[in-house]
């Protein structure tokens, strides 16, 4: 099978990507070349990304779960491999269920969910304004709100007890090891999206705490993580009375923990405490 043959203007886009280091520089071409609307917008385009900013911070778009999602500079990237918590997320829901994205980012994991189970009632919040600007416009085409505020601090007061998934892709980089990611995230992100504390676990001990508030008897919290954080991420789960399964995919090298508020557990206030990266 023969692939289809790249515009003329691509073969020099892919050589400056290619000098740039681009692994990917023909793909990245041929995405280049289909977004710009004028050869002046695709020559300064190219110029952008060869100077380091991500592809999607150029195109102003990421692929996610199938659905092209806004993604403006200096808003975090959403990773494939946070497609597991958006499926598994919304093999939880229903029609009708009421659906929380906290540190949201762009907004791609809620909207996806809402995508795939259409009628839920979405909320999504993210500390960052810039995140939240852009997550406005595209939970907005689903018809959900966003709120700007650590944590679950902005949610209305309205959501205690009536959530029935609670997700979060919160950062779980440990501190030490932000230097080290590659140049295109640790430059061109906030670092309050990616920064999870000196064990990376800071932000997901809050949202386990706080969840409890926030489900309905029988809801869920789902909680990215790494394979390696994954047992610490289920203990601070358990800790705050859910019940707690791992869950994996190979293929995108995912992991996620999925907890479960048992029907008689007792809730005090959520957690409210001061900004913390989210």
């Amino acid at each position: 099978m023969t692939s289809t043959p790249l515009p003329a203007p691509a073969t020099n886009v892919i050589a400056r990507l290619r000098a740039a280091g681009c692994v990917f520089a023909e793909d990245e071409a041929r995405l280049l070349v289909e977004t710009a609307r004028t050869p002046a917008e695709l020559a300064d385009m190219v110029e952008r990304r060869v100077a380091g900013l991500p592809l999607e911070h150029v195109l102003g778009w990421a692929e996610f779960a199938g659905l092209r999602i806004s993604v403006d500079p200096g808003v975090f990237v959403p990773r494939r491999r946070t497609e597991l918590l958006a499926r598994e997320a919304a093999a939880l829901a229903r029609p009708g269920a009421v659906v929380v994205d906290l540190c949201c980012g762009s907004g791609a994991v809620g909207v996806a969910v809402a995508v795939t189970v259409p009628g839920i009632e979405l909320h999504a919040a993210d500390v960052d304004p810039a995140a939240v600007r852009c997550a406005r416009r595209n939970v907005a085409a689903v018809g959900g709100q966003v709120y700007e505020g650590d944590l679950d601090a902005p949610l209305p007061p309205t959501l205690s007890g009536r959530v029935d998934v609670l997700l979060a892709n919160a950062p779980y980089v440990p501190t030490d090891a932000v230097g080290l990611m590659p140049p295109e995230a640790r430059l061109h992100e906030p670092r309050v999206a990616l920064d999870g504390g000196a064990d990376g676990l800071d932000i997901q001990r809050r949202l386990a705490s706080a969840a409890p508030r926030w489900l309905r008897p029988g809801g869920h919290l789902l909680i990215e993580t790494s394979e390696r954080q994954a047992a610490h991420t289920a203990a601070a789960i358990t800790a705050a009375g859910l019940t707690a399964r791992v869950v994996q995919d190979a293929e995108l090298d995912a992991t996620a923990v999925i907890g479960r508020r048992p029907a008689g557990l007792r809730t005090g206030p959520a957690s409210r405490g001061g900004p913390s990266p989210g």
